[in-house]
């Protein structure tokens, strides 16, 4: 179920990068190069583009559990252990569910976006109605390309390319019957009470304007992770699903709060803009300055 592992960077603190429904490695592009710097990180893709020979969308295919025995097994082939798991959407419940079966395989879990249960419920926000989740599984169903353009515009609330691009490329890649069994999988699944047993420390991530898994879902996940050493939550001023890709920066500076290099960020976007404005300068004396230039 997983495809392409691969370690980039250096350092002694080994991170993870996971991502989640419809996505690839490179939602990671954004933010993979500050990381690298000082950790090794562990990226690799869920197996999305295809089904397996003779298995259909039958429950024992598209389980939690069965992506987290993955992540455990990849975790092992790579003889990682006490690494910091970042986990998007989806795999933020796969990493909790692998931490408490693997807890010596994890240090800290940050949890990017993610929901132990998109439907409401009596009590519970999380995002989608019953009537909406079934519209949402019958246009998959139907007719998955126009959905996904729909909802890839939707989860990405910005029309940059650089945000866009690297996700619509991923959706589009998906098997339908894949897309299908896994949309049941987590609009119609319950994972709340694996938080009760989750104790490895987490940072839970959320966009303040994020359709998928509101704020208030991050705040459930906090008062019900009783057990765990730490549960921080931090909310990203922005929109969409992916903050990763549209508000790189502020991913980074959370992260390099959870990795303890907070003022490395900051050095890292000085050192950036002083390079952009030294470029800019010598566009001007070229001639050259442009709208991409500017950009």
């Amino acid at each position: 179920m997983y495809l392409n592992p691969r370690i980039v960077g250096c350092g002694e603190r080994t991170l993870v990068l996971s991502h989640g429904y419809g996505g690839s490695q490179a939602i990671w592009d954004k933010v993979l190069p500050h990381l690298s710097k000082s950790n090794k990180v562990l990226l690799f893709d869920w197996d999305f583009a295809r089904a397996a020979a003779g298995e259909d969308e039958d429950e024992e295919r598209y389980t939690f559990s069965r992506f987290a025995d993955e992540l455990v097994a990849l975790m092992d082939e790579v003889k990682l252990k006490g690494a910091v798991f970042v986990g998007h959407s989806m795999a933020g419940m796969v990493g909790c569910i692998a931490s408490i079966r693997r807890p010596d395989l994890f240090t800290h879990l940050v949890l990017v976006g993610a929901s132990p249960r998109y439907m409401n419920s009596e009590n519970y926000e999380g995002g989608f109605d019953k009537s909406a989740i079934d519209e949402m599984l019958t246009s998959i169903s139907s007719d998955f390309h126009s959905w996904a353009k729909g909802f890839v515009a939707l989860a990405i609330g910005t029309t940059d390319p650089s945000a866009v691009e690297p996700l619509a490329r991923s959706f589009f890649a998906m098997d339908p019957g894949v897309a299908h069994g896994l949309a049941r999988m987590l609009f119609l699944g319950d994972q709340r009470e694996v938080l009760d047993r989750v104790v490895v420390p987490c940072t839970l991530v959320h966009v303040s304007a994020d359709f998928a898994a509101p704020p208030s879902v991050g705040r459930y996940m906090q008062a019900r992770m009783k057990r765990c050493a730490s549960a921080a939550l931090e909310t990203v001023d922005s929109v969409g699903h992916f903050p990763q890709l549209v508000a790189p920066e502020e991913m980074l500076r959370i992260l390099d709060v959870v990795l303890g290099e907070g003022r490395l960020l900051a050095a890292d976007v000085m050192e950036e803009r002083s390079g952009n404005e030294g470029s800019l300068a010598e566009a001007e004396v070229n001639g050259d300055v442009d709208a991409v230039a500017m950009s």
